[in-house]
C-alpha cells in the first residue's frame, strides 16, 4: 500500500532524509518512530505531496507520488500534528466543506459526513463551533477530516500530542478501529503509542532508517543477542560458575541474593534457545532452579541504543 524506494530529501547542503526505503501493507498499523528532528515529518510530507523529494520514489496505493500527486491525494487522509482546522465553522459546517474539495460526491456528502462523526465520537459536537471544543475533540474533528473521503492510507503526525491521558486513550483507540478498514503510518516519538498500537516499527534517525521490525522482534534481541533472568537456589559462586560453562551464554550480570536464593541476568546468542542447556547444567550441580524466562529489553531501551549514538537529524 505504501511503498518507499531511496527516497532523499536536501534543503541546500543539508540532508534531511537520506536514502530511505520500507514498506507499508495494507490494513497494517505502522509506527514512524525517531527523535525530535530526526526527518519524520519530512517524511510524511514527501509521501502526503506536501513537500517533493530531492531524490528516490514513493507510491500510495499503486499511484506514483511525484508524478500521480493527484491521485495520490485522493487516496490518502493526513493529520497533520497541529489538524487544519476552522475554528469559527461548525463542526458539521467544517466536516461538509472538507468532503467537498475531497471530492466526495455531492449525493454521498451528507452520509459520508454524519457516518465519520459517529466514528470519531463526535456527533453530539455537530453544531458546536471548532474552537469552542476541547483538544482532544478537536484532535477528533482533525481525524475525521482525513478519513471523510474514505482513503486507502491514513498518515497521522503526532495524532496524541498535547492530550490529557484519558483523550490519548481514546484517540490510540480509534486509530485500531480505524486499521480495520485502512493502511495507517503513524508519526510520533511517544514510544509507548507505537507498542500499545503499532504492529511494526520504523526507526529513523539523523535521516537515516536505522530499524525495521515488529514490536516483539525489536524488544526479544537486538544484535543476536536476548536477555534471560534465573534465579536459582544455592551458591551465587556456584551458580554463576554453571551458567558460565554454557555455549551461547555470553554475559552473566548478578541480580541480587535473597536468603539461599540468588538471580542472574542473562545475555545469550538468540541462534538457539540456551534455557535447557541452563536448567540441566544447575540440576547436575544440586542446584535448583526457581526460575527461568525470556526477559523483554524494552522498546525505550531500543530506541535510545539507535538514536543517541549521534545527535539527531532533521
Amino acid at each position: 500500500m505504501i511503498e518507499v524506494d531511496h527516497l532523499t530529501k536536501r534543503y541546500g547542503p543539508f540532508t534531511a532524509v537520506n536514502d530511505i526505503s520500507f514498506h507499508v501493507e495494507k490494513g497494517e498499523i505502522v509506527g514512524f518512530l525517531g527523535p525530535n528532528g530526526a526527518g519524520k515529518t519530512t517524511t510524511m510530507r514527501i509521501l502526503t505531496c506536501y513537500l517533493p523529494a530531492s531524490e528516490g520514489g514513493a507510491r500510495i496505493a499503486g499511484f506514483d507520488a511525484f508524478e500521480q500527486p493527484l491521485e495520490v491525494k485522493r487516496r490518502i487522509g493526513y493529520l497533520p500534528e497541529h489538524p487544519p482546522l476552522y475554528r469559527d465553522m461548525h463542526v458539521e459546517t467544517y466536516l461538509g466543506f472538507v468532503a467537498r474539495i475531497k471530492g466526495v460526491p455531492s449525493k454521498e456528502r451528507t452520509s459520508r459526513v454524519q457516518e465519520v462523526m459517529e466514528r470519531c465520537g463526535i456527533l453530539d459536537r455537530r453544531r458546536q463551533l471548532i474552537g469552542q471544543l476541547s483538544k482532544g475533540y478537536q484532535q477528533r474533528v482533525g481525524l475525521a477530516q482525513a478519513i471523510v473521503h474514505s482513503p486507502d492510507v491514513i498518515v497521522l503526525d503526532e495524532p496524541t500530542i498535547g492530550l490529557d491521558p484519558n483523550q490519548i486513550r481514546e484517540v490510540r483507540q480509534l486509530i485500531k478501529d480505524l486499521a480495520q478498514d485502512h493502511t495507517v503510518i503513524l508519526s510520533t516519538h511517544i514510544l509507548p503509542e507505537v507498542e500499545m498500537v503499532c504492529s511494526r516499527v520504523i526507526i529513523i534517525n539523523r535521516g537515516k532508517i536505522v530499524a525495521v521490525d515488529s514490536t516483539e522482534n525489536l524488544t526479544r534481541g537486538r544484535q543476536g543477542v536476548e536477555t534471560i533472568y534465573l534465579e536459582a537456589v544455592g551458591s551465587a559462586a556456584d551458580v554463576e560458575r554453571t551458567i558460565r560453562r554454557v555455549a551461547g551464554v555470553n554475559g552473566v550480570q548478578p541480580f541480587g541474593v535473597e536468603g539461599a536464593s540468588c538471580a542472574f541476568r542473562i545475555t545469550a546468542d538468540i541462534e538457539g534457545d540456551v534455557r535447557p542447556a541452563l536448567a540441566a547444567g544447575l540440576v547436575a550441580e544440586n542446584l535448583g532452579v526457581l526460575e527461568l524466562k525470556r526477559v523483554d529489553v524494552s522498546l525505550e531501551d531500543i530506541f535510545v541504543e539507535l538514536t543517541t549514538s549521534e545527535e539527531g537529524g532533521a
